[in-house]
């Protein structure tokens, strides 16, 4: 079953700038009106909530959800019992054009892996996952658009032409 919004994930190991390159790639869509959400997996235990203010109180003392909203912003804690998948994730999304998710390298989504040969030494997709991959190196066995760490309208191009794709198919 199609999902109901495009998603790419960019993935690549710790210190290959995929955090970088996203700040980069999202500013460079919402220049172009692009309406991104963007999904950070984590693989280890989260705590965004800080200890004393109102909505660490509200979970201290047992709900299930707490919810901060202002006039520009609102923001979600939910306890769950176990890890919500990618898809269901994006369920609970408003709309977007784009979700551009930092990791989920194991999940089924089209990717964009970031290839830095400082941390690396083997990619971590095969090219049938990729959509493009950006690196310092040149990779002659792979059919996927290729991209220089610093290309960001070559990625934020490739990312749009996923999104018209997307929408036509």
């Amino acid at each position: 079953m199609k999902n109901c919004k495009p998603v790419i994930s960019i993935v690549g190991k710790s210190g290959a700038g995929k955090t970088t390159l996203l700040e980069k790639v999202i500013k460079r869509l919402k220049e172009d009106g692009i309406r991104v959400a963007a999904i950070k997996h984590d693989a280890h235990r989260f705590d965004m909530d800080k200890p004393g203010k109102d909505t660490w109180r509200m979970a201290q003392t047992g709900a299930d959800v707490v919810v901060i909203s202002s006039s520009e912003k609102m923001a979600m804690i939910e306890k769950v019992p176990r890890e919500k998948s990618l898809d269901e994730i994006i369920e609970m999304l408003p709309d977007v054009d784009i979700v551009l998710t930092e990791g989920y390298k194991s999940g089924d989504k089209p990717k964009i892996e970031v290839f830095r040969s400082e941390v690396h030494k083997e990619r971590l997709c095969s090219p049938e996952e990729l959509i493009a991959i950006v690196s310092d190196v040149e990779w002659d066995d792979l059919e996927v658009p290729r991209y220089h760490l610093d290309d960001i309208d070559g990625v934020a191009g490739e990312i749009k032409k996923y999104i018209e794709a997307y929408a036509n198919s």
